[in-house]
């Protein structure tokens, strides 16, 4: 593959906002589903091809828009979804931009500098993250800012599930790869995970198997303006382990249709109050 591949192409809209039922609370939020990387970011990228393919197999959480879009459709109410259309290797829109991000540890902060093997990815310090910050990562920021004032506007509350997947087995980058790696993981916030929310997850994905609690992943995405400050709003971030719905790295079987109804159910759950 050279560098002209449509599959690591940016074209159209850098994010998509799904609506939803004007009466729902959910937002399905996926974030690193995408593989697409726009030509001039390519540019920046220190991978030959064949490495940039295979850093995108082992970095995109594959097929979770598919699970969404699937779980959306059959939810008795309808769902938003906020879906990033661009690979993550563009910018990472659930780090924090500054020192508050973990990840900048091992070359991940919200601008990439290492790949999931901590081999360089771009030059260090990236000499155009302060323009991938303002083209891709503050504009996502606030479009997923406005969808949970919106939700709040109309219903009162806001629900984000943010759908995520990982590895069966531990990549290099990880900083708890030593960590328990159950079939679903579900991810939480002190203040936005309330406890009716997690029961209700810990039954709709009961059928998939082990589920543990902040492992080997933890934490929930939430709108910074929002962050710690609007009990309104609640959030829980759900890993399924891709072996479940994937044979590694990217090809679905028939665990996609099933993680798909247990997250519908959980849509169903959180709408009512779950």
């Amino acid at each position: 593959m050279d560098t002209t591949d449509t599959r690591v192409q940016g074209d159209g809209p850098a994010y998509r906002l799904m609506p939803g039922d004007p009466a729902s609370p959910v937002i399905l939020h996926v974030p690193h589903g995408s593989r697409a990387v726009p030509a001039d970011v390519r540019a920046g990228l220190l991978l030959d091809a064949a490495a940039l393919e295979r850093e995108l197999d082992l970095i995109t959480d594959a097929r979770t828009q598919d699970i969404a879009e699937h779980a959306a459709r059959s939810a008795p109410v309808t769902p938003w979804r906020f879906v990033n259309e661009r690979s993550r290797l563009v910018v990472d829109p659930e780090r924090f931009p500054d020192e508050r991000e973990e990840m900048r540890a091992v070359g991940m902060g919200a601008v990439y500098t290492r790949t999931t093997h901590r081999a360089p990815l771009r030059p260090e310090p990236p000499a155009d993250e302060t323009d991938l910050l303002a083209t891709y990562f503050h504009p996502y920021a606030e479009a997923m800012t406005r969808a949970v004032d919106d939700r709040l506007a109309a219903t009162g509350r806001a629900v984000i599930i943010d759908v995520h997947s990982y590895p069966s087995r531990a990549l290099p980058y990880e900083l708890h790869g030593t960590d328990p790696r159950p079939a679903v993981c579900l991810g939480t916030d002190p203040f936005h995970t309330p406890a009716s929310l997690l029961a209700a997850a810990r039954a709709a994905f009961a059928p998939l198997g082990g589920i543990g609690l902040d492992t080997p992943f933890a934490g929930t995405y939430v709108p910074l303006r929002h962050y710690g400050e609007d009990a309104r709003v609640s959030a829980l971030m759900l890993e399924l382990r891709r072996d479940i719905y994937l044979d590694e790295p990217v090809t679905p079987h028939d665990g996609l249709a099933r993680a798909a109804a247990c997250l519908a159910d959980l849509i169903d759950a959180a709408r009512r109050g779950g």
